[in-house]
C-alpha cells in the first residue's frame, strides 16, 4: 500500500519541487530585471545631470561674453539657462536623494531657473540687464563652475570603480551614522559648498517668490490665546462650547493659533488665526458629507452669504471646482469695479445641504489692502485689437493681476470662446500686450457670471 502511494506521490511531489524551482528562478530573473532597469535609470539621470550642469556653466559664460548691449543674445542665453536648469532639476528628482540633504543645491538651481526666466520674459530692449544683474550672472558663472567640477569628479569615480546607485539607496536607508559611499559623500560635499556661498542679489522679482509670510507683514496688535478663543466662539456662534487653543511656532515670526471646537464625537470645527491682528486664515468643518442635492447657484449663494456674514466684503467668485460632493469657489476682492486677483480666497460648500465647510484665506489676509489703482492708458477698443479676431467675447472687466515678474499690473480681462473652449485673456492696460491667458471650465464661467 505504501509502495503504491509513494509511486503516485513521488512524481507529483517531484513536479511540485521542479515547479517551485522554476517559479523561484523566474522571480529572481524578474527582480534582477527590475533592479537593472532602476540602476540604468539612475545612471542615466546622474550622467545627464552632470552634462546639463556643465552646459549651464558654459551657457552663462557665453551669455556674459557678448556685448552688454546685445539684448537679443541675452534673451536667447537666459532662455537656454532656464531650460538647462529645469532639466537639471528634473534629473535630480529622478535620483534616490529623498533621504539625502541636497536641499541647498536644489534651491540654488531653482533660483537660477527663476532668475533666468523672469529676466528673459521682460522686454530687454526697454529694460536691458542692469549692472546688478550682470554681477549676479558672473557670480552664478563662478559657482556653477565649482558644482560642475565636483559632479564631473564624481562621474569619473563612478565610471572608474563601477559604482552602483542601488548601493546608494542601501546606504541612505541604513540607520548607521556613518555610510561609506562615494556618491553619497560627493552629493553631501556639493550641498555643503553651495550652503557656504555668499548671499546673492537675485533681484526683487525672484526674492519675492521665496519670501516667507511672517507676522511682521500684518497689521494690528498681538492677540492672546484667550482672545482667540473669543474669536473662535464668535465665528462659530458657539459661545458656550469647549474650545481648545494651541499656539503654533511659539516665539517665532511664524506664530499663529489653532482653535478646535468639538461639535460631536465625529465632527470638529477647526480654525487657524494669525497671532498679529487675530485674523482667520483657515477654517474646516470635518463632518461627513452626504449625496449631492444642491446646484451651483445655491452653493454660490451660500458661499456669498458666508463671506458677507464674516466680514469678507466686496468679493466676487471667479472659478468653481467640485470634488467629493463639495464645491470649491475661488473669490477675489473688488475695488472700484476692478478685480484684485492677489486678494483671493477659497470657500468650500457641502453640496448635500449648502453648508460652508471650509475656508482658505491665507492669500487674502496677507495681500489685502486698499490700493491706489492706476488708470488705463489704452482704451478698451485698442486692447481688443490684441485678441484673436475669432474669439467671441462674453465679458470684459478690469483686473489687477501678478505678472511673470511678480509685479501687479492693471489689465483688461476678456472672457470668451475660441476653438471650442473658454478662455480668460489678460491684456495689459498700459502696453496693450498679452500678460496671461488661462483656460476656463463651463463651471468657472457660470460661477463668475453676474447674478
Amino acid at each position: 500500500m505504501y509502495h503504491r502511494l509513494s509511486s503516485i506521490l513521488f512524481p507529483f511531489m517531484s513536479l511540485l519541487f521542479i515547479g517551485a524551482i522554476y517559479w523561484g528562478y523566474q522571480e529572481h530573473q524578474e527582480k534582477n530585471s527590475i533592479l537593472i532597469k532602476a540602476e540604468n535609470q539612475y545612471q542615466r539621470a546622474f550622467h545627464d545631470l552632470t552634462f546639463h550642469v556643465e552646459q549651464l556653466h558654459q551657457q552663462l559664460g557665453t551669455t556674459l561674453a557678448v556685448n552688454s548691449t546685445s539684448q537679443s543674445y541675452h534673451r536667447k542665453g537666459l532662455v537656454n539657462v532656464w531650460r538647462l536648469t529645469s532639466q537639471a532639476q528634473n534629473e535630480i528628482n529622478q535620483l534616490p536623494l529623498t533621504m539625502l540633504p541636497f536641499n541647498e543645491a536644489e534651491d540654488f538651481l531653482s533660483r537660477i531657473a527663476n532668475f533666468a526666466y523672469k529676466t528673459a520674459v521682460r522686454d530687454l530692449t526697454k529694460q536691458p540687464l542692469t549692472q546688478d544683474e550682470f554681477k549676479t550672472m558672473k557670480t552664478l558663472y563662478a559657482n556653477s563652475e565649482q558644482i560642475s567640477k565636483d559632479l564631473i569628479g564624481m562621474q569619473k569615480e563612478v565610471l572608474a570603480n563601477n559604482l552602483r546607485w542601488m548601493d546608494v539607496e542601501i546606504a541612505l536607508a541604513s540607520e548607521k551614522e556613518k555610510n561609506d559611499n562615494t556618491i553619497v559623500d560627493g552629493f553631501k560635499t556639493v550641498d555643503k559648498k553651495v550652503s557656504e556661498y555668499p548671499e546673492i542679489n537675485w533681484g526683487p522679482s525672484v526674492s519675492s517668490m521665496y519670501q516667507k509670510r511672517t507676522i511682521k507683514m500684518l497689521g494690528g496688535n498681538l492677540v492672546t490665546a484667550e482672545q482667540v478663543k473669543k474669536l473662535a466662539a464668535k465665528f462659530t456662534n458657539k459661545p458656550n462650547a469647549d474650545i481648545r487653543i494651541v499656539e503654533n511656532a511659539k516665539g517665532t515670526e511664524y506664530a499663529s493659533y489653532s482653535a478646535t471646537v468639538n461639535e460631536s464625537k465625529d465632527q470638529k470645527l477647526q480654525m487657524d488665526f494669525t497671532q498679529k491682528g487675530g485674523q482667520l486664515i483657515w477654517f474646516m468643518n470635518s463632518r461627513d458629507i452626504g449625496e449631492k442635492k444642491i446646484d451651483l447657484e445655491k452653493a454660490r449663494a451660500s458661499a456669498d452669504s458666508f463671506l458677507d456674514k464674516h466680514g469678507f466684503s466686496n468679493m466676487k467668485a471667479v472659478s468653481y471646482d467640485a470634488h467629493s460632493n463639495m464645491g470649491a469657489f475661488t473669490y477675489v476682492s473688488v475695488q472700484s469695479g476692478v478685480l484684485i486677483y492677489p486678494d483671493k480666497l477659497t470657500v468650500k460648500v457641502a453640496l448635500d445641504n449648502g453648508q460652508t465647510v471650509g475656508l482658505q484665506a491665507n492669500d487674502y489676509v496677507y495681500e489685502h489692502h486698499k490700493r491706489k489703482l492706476p488708470s488705463p492708458i489704452i482704451s478698451k477698443a485698442e486692447a481688443r485689437k490684441a485678441l484673436n479676431p475669432e474669439m467671441k467675447v462674453q465679458s470684459e472687466l478690469l483686473a489687477l493681476i501678478d505678472n511673470d515678474l511678480g509685479e501687479e499690473v492693471l489689465c483688461y480681462e476678456y472672457s470668451g470662446r475660441i476653438n471650442g473652449s473658454l478662455y480668460r485673456i489678460y491684456i495689459n492696460s498700459e502696453t496693450g500686450l498679452e500678460e496671461s491667458i488661462e483656460e476656463m471650465s463651463p463651471y468657472d464661467s457660470k460661477a463668475a457670471s453676474d447674478k
